[in-house]
């Protein structure tokens, strides 16, 4: 009698994938819903073969296991393939187990490395844009801002950013409360044209900028990221000395921390052309 195999025990399981047997079927088969996926449309069976980098005598089995489990299913109209209700629950699965947090951690400890520049991940808290991670440079920077940090709504350019995304109610909200806090009484600076240009011209360039704002001597910029609902999920933020971060929304430092915000996006499942 054959005995079965042990199971891989957790250590083995976590080694490195070079040192574990592939199945290169599944990574070949892999290429033809990584073909559907990218394209969110039906195709049929040429040009899916074309895409995955196969003839289509090789793609069409593939798509025929793949119908079987729910992966793909195909019209019956123009025999076009499209991903199936088994691709969906997957995706949705990956989805409600994402933590945008976690996805932009790491980016924020890159983008730190990269740009030599402090990185502050912030979320919409109960009382306004709130810090929840700091990376900290080579040479610090010394500012009054810590995990639980809570920002202003219109004096930060972080907090601007969250006002530039958020439904208005929200931000009118959060903004009349903050008011009261601070300097007692209603407030009507959302509906100033120069706060409404303000947060357009966020929108417009992705990113918010502020030179030696809300602090003299320190330049910030701040950055959304979405979630697949294309909601506004937190804000990174980037900040230095004015003397070494001059803040160009499309200098190096720009550029990088739009490629980190815009990947943690594509993690969380955002598409740009659905928003």
């Amino acid at each position: 009698m054959r005995s079965t195999p042990p199971a891989p025990t957790d250590a083995e399981a976590a080694a490195p994938a070079k040192r574990q047997r592939r199945i290169q079927s599944i990574e070949v088969g892999m290429r033809v819903l990584q073909a559907l996926t990218e394209q969110r449309r039906p195709l049929p069976l040429k040009d899916l073969a074309q895409l995955a980098d196969m003839p289509p005598g090789q793609a069409h089995p593939y798509l025929v296991s793949f119908m079987a489990a729910g992966m793909v299913k195909q019209s019956p109209l123009t025999g076009h393939y499209e991903l199936g209700p088994a691709a969906l629950q997957m995706g949705l699965a990956a989805l409600q187990q994402l933590d945008p947090l976690t996805e932009a951690s790491q980016e924020a400890a890159l983008l730190c490395a990269q740009a030599d520049l402090s990185v502050a991940l912030c979320v919409w808290g109960h009382l306004g844009p709130t810090v929840v991670r700091l990376d900290e440079p080579r040479y610090p920077l010394h500012v009054n801002l810590r995990v639980g940090t809570v920002m202003s709504v219109f004096n930060t350019i972080t907090g601007r950013v969250f006002a530039a995304y958020l439904p208005e109610k929200m931000v009118r909200s959060m903004l009349e409360d903050e008011h009261r806090r601070v300097v007692g009484g209603t407030s009507g600076a959302f509906d100033s044209a120069e706060v409404r240009q303000m947060l357009a011209d966020i929108r417009a360039a992705g990113m918010g900028r502020g030179l030696s704002t809300p602090q003299p001597g320190v330049n910030t910029l701040s950055a959304p990221v979405f979630d697949a609902d294309g909601k506004i999920a937190l804000v990174i933020t980037v900040f230095g000395p004015q003397g070494h971060f001059d803040a160009v929304i499309d200098g190096p430092s720009g550029q990088l921390l739009r490629t980190h915000a815009e990947a943690v996006s594509h993690r969380l499942g955002y598409n740009p052309a659905k928003s």
